[in-house]
């Protein structure tokens, strides 16, 4: 299954994905750039993914869906929110896509209704604005410890398993991230990585999901290094994670 990066606002990512004749887009929050990639192409869409209702998300479904006949795929749970969707899928759930399928995964937290994709067999997982690189979305609709089980159900998929997240975030996320864990030699090489590949003008995303799992403070509120940072040893992890939610959000 090929990927492919469309970048779109000021910082959105919202993916193209192939296989064969068919065309997938997930989160298209601004059906221009998608449609100016198509046409570069010389690409039909055949499929609507989205992963929550925000507009940057959402934002170019009815055009792309008036343009191509395609259907709309989202959660259930945000079928009054979505517009015009067509496929309502719940947790364990799964999209077909050509010869492809991915398993439905709630993650509520950003949003109360938030899903991500997740392609076993390709390794990829779209998360939306769930789980970023080396940082988690803001709790608008949710509780710490809703987003502390969807992080957990997603720090559960395989180490090799890549994140496309819905968002360049990565920077500034490595800076929050070695405030609250000092002492991790590979973090500290990632923000050293990250800031060139930024320097650059080069994208941080796809993120390794194992790579996540040993530097993102976000799936670590078990881990004792990162409770003892933040002052915190041994306290619930919910509690651990609502802390260093916070200190981010005061970043």
């Amino acid at each position: 299954m090929e990927i492919h990066l469309v970048p779109a606002f000021n910082d959105n990512y919202i993916y193209l994905i192939r296989d064969g004749d068919n065309v997938g887009v997930v989160d298209p929050g601004d059906a221009a750039p998608v449609l100016r990639e198509l046409e570069r192409r010389g690409w039909r869409l055949t499929h609507i993914l989205n992963t929550h209702h925000h507009p940057d998300h959402v934002g170019g479904n009815r055009t792309l869906k008036e343009r191509f006949g395609c259907p709309v795929i989202g959660a259930r749970a945000d079928s009054h929110r979505i517009q015009d969707m067509d496929i309502a899928l719940e947790d364990g759930e799964t999209a077909s896509f050509g010869s492809h399928a991915a398993r439905v995964i709630a993650v509520p937290g950003h949003t109360s209704g938030h899903i991500a994709f997740h392609f076993a067999d390709a390794g990829a997982l779209f998360c939306g604005d769930t789980l970023f690189a080396l940082g988690c979305g803001r709790l608008f609709e949710g509780t710490p410890a809703q987003m502390w089980n969807s992080l957990s159900r997603l720090r559960a998929l395989p180490d090799d398993t890549r994140v496309y997240c819905g968002h360049e975030y990565t920077l500034s996320n490595a800076r929050f991230a070695v405030t609250v864990d000092p002492d991790n030699r590979e973090l500290a090489d990632r923000l050293t990585t990250i800031t060139g590949q930024r320097e650059r003008g080069e994208p941080t995303i796809p993120a390794d999901l194992g790579a996540e799992k040993r530097t993102n403070p976000f799936l670590r509120a078990d881990d004792p290094a990162v409770q003892a940072a933040v002052g915190m040893a041994g306290a619930d992890p919910v509690a651990v994670f609502a802390e260093i939610r916070g200190r981010k959000d005061r970043f």
